[in-house]
């Protein structure tokens, strides 16, 4: 195997995805658009998606990374919306999407259109959690997203495979279908409630922060690997497992919860840079086989297509969010009332993307009896249409549509506030548990030491009262701000001697080692303290 493009590949989309940081445009797109140009480079070599490794081996660490950190009360909260997006909309848009791809290319089985739909039906996790972090959403529209992306996939998967059978000539039935999509979801959501609680076990009894974040590391697979095993949906239990353990991430050690950060900080950085990048680089693959449909008839098809996902969103949008209210007193009560506004960022937050091209890359190249897969080059090709049409088209023109529509903006001061009061009742809380620790003549410490655990304390407490305070006249900076730049000023002057003396030879590297870990937690502390 040739590693040399697999450098490229990722060198290449880390550079752009870390340009992009510092551009208006946000990183998927300007990494779909980068590998699109690329694509056509004269030495570049095909990347073509492999359903088998990016399905089992890219798919679940990003579900697993965008899981853990979503909020599993919010979820639950939102489930009901949630639920209407990730299972009745796939299903809707599979339908809606197949049937028109039925009467719109002539000479496409409906079986072999229904493939279609499955596989532009479900948004990406990726697109989604990505744009939502860029362009600031309301919570609750975010988490909504967030949630449908986390799901949809079970959804459309099953709905692939049932159509793909009914495509090659297998036994495919109603009745066959709706069992295999209970068998998935059920056996999804068992998988994953039976390994959570041993893997959490596991990561708290695990004594050493390395064992735990390698086992952090395998924590996805495992999941996915155990359900597939099983004919259940890996995408389910990935998910159920990464919002148990981020929910009970406090019970981890605090290396543990250190070094895990930094580390899946980085493989997402690195995936989700790579797979878009990927889907840019994917046209020649496409084109390729695209024959006598090539040309502005394709192009028509894929316009036509573009415009029914869009479409089709918004029927399923609107209605599932006002009709529920109007039939249910209970629902009423128990929700927040929904906006058109909200309605309108949710129909249009409908990006597409790496997932629907790998399934399409799975279909079959043959059916039963040995003849070609019904069109199969132009649903490889339409795929692609639809998955760049939605992130180009609604991706850049998101960010201007919300601030068009003037969402409120987060109230800083008031969630500063409620900072402040949990940070004042958790001080309390520690004060008086360090009252009773220094009674008991066990824990004994020199006066100084215990004026010391009294004065950071006092600090925390402060910190984020100080945040509502005005800013610096002169430098504009908030009192946050001057603190941590006077603390990494000491601590530079600090690890600057520390080196000198290493140079010098008054000390050997591996005291210099362990010096400045020293000085990287205290610094690390003093970033945190201040918020």
């Amino acid at each position: 195997m040739d590693v040399m493009p697999l450098l490229l590949l990722v060198a290449g989309s880390a550079a752009v995805a870390g340009a992009a940081r510092r551009g208006p445009v946000p990183a998927p797109l300007l990494l779909v658009a980068v590998g699109l140009a690329v694509s056509y480079v004269p030495g570049v070599p095909d990347y073509t998606l492999e359903p088998e490794i990016v399905l089992p081996l890219l798919l679940p660490p990003l579900l697993y990374t965008s899981a853990s950190d979503s909020s599993y009360l919010d979820l639950r909260a939102q489930l009901r919306p949630v639920a209407l997006l990730s299972v009745g909309y796939v299903l809707f848009a599979t339908f809606v999407v197949g049937w028109a791809a039925y009467l719109l290319i002539p000479g496409m089985p409906l079986p072999a259109a229904l493939v279609l739909g499955a596989v532009v039906a479900p948004p990406d996790a990726v697109a989604a959690t990505a744009v939502a972090r860029r362009v600031g959403l309301p919570s609750r529209i975010t988490t909504i997203l967030q949630g449908e992306s986390l799901l949809n996939d079970a959804t459309a998967i099953t709905a692939y495979k049932v159509a793909v059978a009914a495509a090659v000539g297998a036994a495919a039935t109603w009745e066959g279908g709706i069992r295999e999509f209970l068998i998935a979801a059920v056996g999804g959501v068992g998988v994953g409630l039976v390994l959570m609680a041993p893997l959490h076990w596991l990561r708290t009894h695990l004594s050493e922060p390395l064992l735990q974040n390698t086992l952090s590391l395998l924590i996805p697979f495992v999941a996915y690997g155990v359900a597939e095993q099983l004919h259940a949906s890996g995408v389910l239990a990935v998910v159920v497992v990464a919002l148990y353990l981020g929910h009970r991430a406090w019970e981890v050690d605090f290396a543990t919860r250190l070094q895990e950060e930094a580390v899946w900080r980085m493989v997402a950085f690195i995936l989700e840079s790579a797979v878009f990048a990927l889907i840019g680089l994917q046209l020649p693959v496409v084109l390729k086989g695209l024959g006598q449909d090539e040309g502005a008839r394709a192009a028509w098809y894929a316009v036509v297509l573009f415009l029914v996902v869009v479409l089709a969103r918004f029927v399923w949008v609107y209605p599932a969010t006002f009709l529920p209210r109007l039939w249910s007193a209970r629902i009423r009560e128990r929700e927040e009332n929904p906006t058109w506004k909200g309605a309108m960022v949710t129909g249009w937050a409908g990006m597409r993307g790496v997932v629907s091209l790998a399934i399409a890359f799975s279909i079959p190249a043959t059916v039963h009896g040995g003849l070609p897969f019904p069109q199969r080059n132009l649903i490889l090709f339409l795929t692609f249409t639809t998955v760049i049409g939605t992130l180009v088209v609604q991706g850049l023109s998101l960010p201007p549509l919300i601030g068009l529509l003037k969402f409120p903006g987060r109230d800083r001061q008031a969630e500063t506030l409620a900072e402040a009061n949990a940070q004042a009742q958790a001080s309390r809380a520690a004060e008086s548990r360090l009252d009773d620790l220094l009674s008991d003549e066990r824990n004994a410490l020199p006066p100084p030491l215990a004026d010391r655990l009294r004065t950071v304390l006092e600090r925390r407490r402060n910190a984020v009262w100080e945040r509502l305070g005005q800013v610096n006249p002169v430098t504009g900076e908030s009192v946050d701000d001057t603190y941590r730049r006077l603390s990494r000023e000491m601590i530079s002057a600090e690890r600057e001697v520390f080196v000198r003396l290493r140079d010098l030879r008054y000390i050997d590297d591996e005291m210099l080692r362990a010096l400045l870990r020293r000085l990287d937690l205290e610094e690390a502390a003093a970033y945190r303290e201040v918020g």
